[in-house]
């Protein structure tokens, strides 16, 4: 059975607590000592967060490439979902917990960070950014490079043998999500702009 289908089984029939965006998510759950599993779905992706005693424990990130589990799956989290609460017995959300176990509680707090809004700063224009990715100086081929910006992906490809990717996207900041062979997950802030149109990673 799929993971999709598994938790969509343990949600059949759950209390609805709310619709949340992640930050009045956290505070909703931490005010309330929550027990459940929060979901927001999109694009292909589907987004899973398991509560216990109000604090996110666990995470399941899940697109047309895979799953990802824990802090992997925290870095996927683009600030702007909408993520649906269920009430769930903490009995059925431990074990999930156990597989998906978020270890770094400050990565969810890094995506709401990115989901404030610039102020003062206006951008325009459509460019080329290359990002090219290097590993002790040498180009890295066959890595998957995605661009996401509010949460959404903007572009997604994979390094070939100069290590580099293309993407013609608006000027503006984003995020650069970096999937390597061994499926480690990278994420970085970058800049776009005129003056900033070809990055280099290094991992």
């Amino acid at each position: 059975m799929k993971i999709q289908e598994l938790l969509e089984n343990v949600l059949k029939g759950s209390k609805y607590l709310g619709t949340f965006d992640l930050l009045a998510l956290l505070q909703y759950a931490s005010t309330h000592g929550v027990q459940g599993i929060a979901v927001a779905k999109g694009g292909g992706l589907e987004l899973y967060i398991a509560l216990l005693k109000g604090e996110p424990e666990g995470a399941i990130y899940v697109d047309e490439k895979g799953v990802l589990f824990g802090d992997k799956a925290v870095l996927m989290i683009g600030g702007k979902e909408k993520f649906v609460l269920t009430e769930i017995p903490a009995d059925i959300v431990e074990p999930l917990v156990m597989s998906s176990r978020i270890f770094d509680k400050n990565r969810i707090k890094k995506s709401i960070t990115c989901a404030v809004p610039e102020i003062g700063r206006t951008w325009g224009g459509i460019g080329h950014l290359t990002v090219t990715v290097v590993k002790e100086g040498k180009p890295q081929n066959g890595l998957r490079v995605s661009i996401r910006k509010d949460g959404k992906i903007v572009g997604s490809d994979i390094t070939t043998n100069d290590g580099a990717v293309g993407f013609k996207i608006a000027y503006g900041n984003y995020d650069c999500i970096l999937q390597d062979k061994t499926q480690v997950v990278t994420k970085y802030r970058i800049e776009f702009d005129e003056s900033h149109n070809s990055i280099k990673l290094g991992i």
